[in-house]
């Protein structure tokens, strides 16, 4: 029906598999997703199916956000975005869209959010660095960064240099991560794993853009 969908994480977990193997998972709630908007190449120059996710107060958002979601006839979500259809199935505005309607047990998925914020952080924790020797004359240098560049070339600080600065509260993707199970009632699914950011961050969940190839191992959940 459609690539992906949006949700939300509500946590992990833990799951075991057939050969007795505990695996790390996550829950998500994917949905449902209200069709908000369709794309067409006579009318928009490509295809693609908007959908939106959540609902959010009219006098949270803008008059032309509103008015778009009037025209549909849906409900202000709290985030939107736009996915490939799959299939001929048929899509109208205001249709809702299933977590099971997209992914099915065993689908491999790229799961996109923003990671966990840490503050400023210096290069120890932030890139790994080992530091300098705890004795030997080091002295007030036991956690710096080192040089940064020379002065005669190039003259300048190189772009991508790892120095301290900002850790976190950025967007990640993690690919492959495969879908575990299917939660219908509760419209959520649970994918072997971490995901980015903290309980109730909002997440892409994609089909994988290039699946690898796995072993196909039953996994139960845990007691």
């Amino acid at each position: 029906m459609l690539t992906g969908l949006i949700g939300k994480k509500i946590g992990m977990t833990q799951m075991t598999d057939a050969a007795g193997r505990v695996r790390a998972a996550t829950v998500l709630t994917l949905g449902p997703c209200t069709v908000s908007q369709v794309k067409t190449a006579a009318t928009d120059g490509y295809d693609a199916v908007q959908v939106t996710f959540g609902k959010r107060k009219l006098s949270r958002v803008t008059g032309a956000v509103r008015g778009h979601f009037a025209k549909a006839n849906v409900a202000a979500g709290i985030k939107s975005g736009e996915f490939e259809r799959r299939g001929e199935a048929e899509l109208t505005l205001g249709q809702p869209i299933a977590a099971s309607d997209v992914f099915k047990v065993g689908d491999q998925v790229d799961v996109t959010g923003v990671s966990k914020g840490h503050g400023y952080a210096g290069v120890i924790k932030r890139h790994h660095f080992s530091g300098f020797p705890g004795s030997h004359g080091t002295h007030e240098y036991f956690r710096h960064g080192g040089s940064i560049g020379n002065r005669s070339y190039p003259g300048r600080v190189r772009k991508g240099m790892r120095m301290a600065g900002q850790m976190g509260n950025a967007t990640a993707c993690i690919l492959n991560l495969e879908v575990l199970e299917i939660l219908a009632d509760d419209n959520a699914v649970v994918v072997s794993g971490a995901v980015p950011g903290p309980d109730g961050a909002l997440l892409v969940v994609h089909h994988a853009a290039r699946p690898r190839k796995r072993s196909n191992v039953k996994v139960t959940v845990s007691a």
